[in-house]
């Protein structure tokens, strides 16, 4: 399998509102952004977003390392939020549905695809992946003001 580096973020202006996702991916020498947005959105959603954007470009299965500063969607897979509210039918602890499910079960159909290691980093930090998948987020949340 071939190993890829990810990194992701998502903005939102007002949440909901306008917001914007980012993402690199690395594959040895080769290294490419991608990033969009949408008019109305959350934050969640966008971070989300970014990760199946990224996971969607891979044209064979891939060992993934995706680096996000996004605890909602790295604790959803580590502390398996996930495999929980597939249980409870798509439902929390506290009984209600669970939201952003549509993009829920992409990234679950692209995790039975790619062997991923999600990778919880310190946002607004010294990760120079990070902060320039922040910035192409923003970037894109500005195109919606």
């Amino acid at each position: 399998m071939k190993e890829v580096i990810v990194f992701t973020d998502g903005a939102c202006s007002g949440n909901p509102g306008p917001g914007g996702w980012g993402a690199i991916l690395m594959y040895g020498e080769h290294k490419k952004e991608i990033s969009g947005g949408e008019k109305m959105t959350t934050n969640n959603r966008m971070e989300l977003t970014a990760a199946i954007c990224a996971l969607e470009l891979l044209k064979e299965p891939c060992s993934v390392k995706l680096s996000t500063d996004s605890a909602y969607l790295c604790n959803a897979f580590t502390k398996y939020w996930i495999k929980n509210w597939q249980r409870n039918g798509w439902q929390t602890s506290n009984k209600k549905p669970v939201e952003n499910k549509d993009l829920w079960e992409k990234l679950l159909n692209l995790s039975k695809t790619h062997k991923i290691e999600w990778i919880k980093v310190k946002g607004h930090s010294d990760n120079v992946y990070n902060n320039r998948c922040d910035e192409l987020a923003r970037l894109e949340t500005k195109k919606y003001l």
